[in-house]
């Protein structure tokens, strides 16, 4: 028997989690409101059978990257460009506010978005290659590589001693992550 979850407590519980990597991923508020809707949409919809609640947020996460990708084929397909993002956030954490955040949100999206989820989710380099349907090795490489970009960009500004002490804080080395 698989685990189930009501989709008012997925969304209670899982909600904000789909709707700052949307906007990880997109930069635009407006279209991570549509990808957030989409994410739980899909989830009434389809009702996936899940083994158990780290399942369940799995797919979510893998949905989240899925409606982006879907979102982008769209604006392609009109010959559209997105749209600049806001000046201001929506109501965010102090360290989303940040200029380590601005950096993060500069990286290109495959490098944002494993930041995102290592950092800002507390997924393990394992539990993102599951969410990504990747490698472990291909995750762990991914991070690594975002987290030489945002070390360059963040040293072209003072938020490297900000950058480095959030890492101190909570840095787990990819081979201690699975």
């Amino acid at each position: 028997m698989g685990f189930t979850m009501e989709p008012e407590a997925a969304l209670e519980q899982y909600g904000t989690m789909v709707y700052r990597l949307a906007l990880a991923r997109t930069r635009n508020p407006a279209d991570a409101e549509d990808v957030f809707q989409e994410v739980f949409l899909r989830l009434v919809r389809f009702a996936p059978r899940c083994r158990d609640e780290e399942h369940l947020k799995a797919w979510l996460l893998h949905a989240t990257v899925n409606c982006t990708r879907s979102l982008w084929k769209k604006i392609l397909r009109r010959r559209e460009e997105p749209f600049p993002p806001d000046g201001e956030l929506p109501d965010r954490e102090k360290d989303e506010s940040s200029d380590v955040y601005r950096c993060v949100m500069r990286l290109p999206v495959q490098s944002r978005t494993v930041i995102h989820l290592f950092y800002y989710e507390d997924l393990s380099i394992d539990g993102i290659a599951r969410a990504l349907k990747i490698s472990y090795s291909a995750a762990a490489k991914r991070l690594s590589r975002a987290r030489e970009l945002l070390k360059r960009d963040l040293e072209k500004g003072e938020e490297y001693e900000e950058f480095s002490e959030r890492i101190q804080k909570g840095s787990r080395s990819p081979a201690h992550s699975k």
